[in-house]
């Protein structure tokens, strides 16, 4: 899976926090994506494409779709889905996952979110997948 930019993006975000949940645009990433860990030494031999690789003290943390995992024998628990948000939201923005957590917490739905330079991105239950996508359309419609 990847993202490309448009030619003629703007390098800031959008700030102002109605706006943001009026342009959100959630699409659903169609892949199953599971979290795994796995030591440095480990990672440096595994030849994947992870959607997501961060760095913690205990091991290396990957985000990567569940058939790459289950190809490579990697452990997990749960599967997620991967909504992204399409506007392009400014990193020092206050309130926007806010909205967008409290929505879905709301409804019983648990989040593991993902800013990246562009757009934030929602990782949800596999199986709350449709149920987010709608809250988050319908927050968006205000």
């Amino acid at each position: 899976m990847q993202f490309k930019r448009k030619l003629g993006d703007e390098m800031t975000g959008v700030r102002d926090l109605k706006t943001l949940l009026k342009s959100m645009q959630p699409k659903l990433i169609k892949e199953e994506f599971v979290f795994c860990t796995v030591s440095e030494e480990f990672f440096s031999k595994i030849k994947i494409e992870p959607l997501l690789v961060f760095r913690e003290e205990e091991g290396i943390t990957l985000v990567l779709e569940k058939k790459t995992a289950d190809e490579n024998t990697l452990s997990y628990s749960g599967t997620w889905a991967l909504i992204s948000i399409g506007v392009h939201s400014d990193l020092s923005e206050v309130g926007f996952l806010a909205a967008m957590t409290k929505k879905l917490s709301d409804a019983g739905i648990s989040t593991n979110i993902v800013s990246a330079y562009y757009h934030d991105h929602i990782l949800v239950p596999f199986e709350k997948a449709d149920r987010a996508l709608g809250l988050l359309t319908e927050l968006s419609h205000g």
